[in-house]
């Protein structure tokens, strides 16, 4: 009985190796099988498209007409125009003001949210009030802060009112400023969403633990706070510098077009039928987009933590 239970065992034991490699095979296939959707999703319609851009800006660009003649005229009229390159200077400079924004009006508002309203249903319903205006148009959200900012608007009129100003504040206005104003109140809750649901995460007892050992609150804020939710914060920074830079219609509306972004010129080139120069500038902002989001991811590690 022992030979033949060796034997068996033997057998046995042949057959689970030869199955091993056939079953890694079969795990492999299914592998392939279930992320082929998304790889060719995401070929179709993001690699193929930004390929075809770069594409386009090597095209020889006239009048009316454009011609599959590869040429570098396009990327030179870029370059070589200070219009356009004002209006890169001009679009990393108001990124970088509403970014600032979002984050000081955004960081305390998340932080009562998320920290300091344990209730859940009324964390739920404070965020909700936070979304209440993008049930609005993005349109009519814009183009409403023309009364409230103009010379006569209500915001002039209340400063008057209570004696604050004496005259009427025009930089308010189709100017930079109104720019930045509308983006801000606009984007601001891209940038409290992911804080407030990073700094829900956060345990209590921790916080605690820190109060007792003499901690305070501005010490917490500073070395357990922030730091466990600066991924949220990394977030949040990603969605509004990826929207923010893609910007145009904000800018017409309430800078009476004074203020021309790299959005702007896009849709500028395209209604012209320059497709080639469109083309350079939104190489140039996805090349802008890509170094921002690399440069955010290297401050935190988002598969690990989130």
């Amino acid at each position: 009985m022992s030979t033949i239970e060796a034997t068996a065992g033997k057998e046995a034991t042949a057959g689970g190796k030869t199955d091993q490699p056939d079953r890694a095979r079969s795990s492999a296939s299914r592998s392939y099988m279930l992320i082929a959707p998304s790889v060719i999703w995401m070929a179709l319609f993001l690699v193929l498209p930004l390929a075809m851009i770069v594409y386009v800006s090597f095209w020889t660009q006239s009048t009316f007409k454009i011609e599959p003649k590869l040429t570098l005229d396009s990327w030179q009229t870029f370059f070589g125009s200070d219009t356009y390159l004002n209006s890169l200077w001009t679009t990393i400079r108001i990124w970088l003001i509403v970014l600032v924004s979002t984050f000081v009006l955004g960081y305390p508002t998340a932080l009562f949210v998320g920290l300091f309203v344990r209730n859940k249903t009324l964390q739920t319903a404070l965020l909700v009030l936070c979304v209440i205006p993008f049930w609005t148009s993005f349109l009519i959200r814009v183009i409403a802060w023309r009364p409230m900012l103009g010379k006569e608007g209500a915001i002039n009129i209340l400063l008057m009112k209570f004696g604050i100003i004496h005259q009427p504040i025009e930089a308010l206005l189709f100017t930079e400023l109104s720019v930045v104003i509308g983006m801000t109140q606009i984007y601001v809750v891209f940038m409290v969403g992911p804080i407030a649901f990073m700094l829900g995460r956060i345990d209590p007892n921790v916080i605690e633990a820190a109060r007792d050992l003499g901690a305070s609150f501005w010490r917490i804020l500073r070395k357990i706070i922030f730091p466990l939710s600066l991924p949220g914060v990394v977030v949040g920074a990603m969605f509004v510098s990826v929207m923010v830079l893609g910007e145009f219609a904000t800018s017409a509306a309430l800078s009476g077009r004074k203020v021309n972004l790299l959005g702007n010129i896009i849709v500028t080139q395209v209604g012209s039928l320059k497709w080639a120069l469109a083309s350079v500038v939104g190489v140039i902002l996805t090349v802008i987009m890509g170094l921002v989001i690399a440069g955010l991811l290297r401050i935190v590690d988002l598969k690990k933590e989130l």
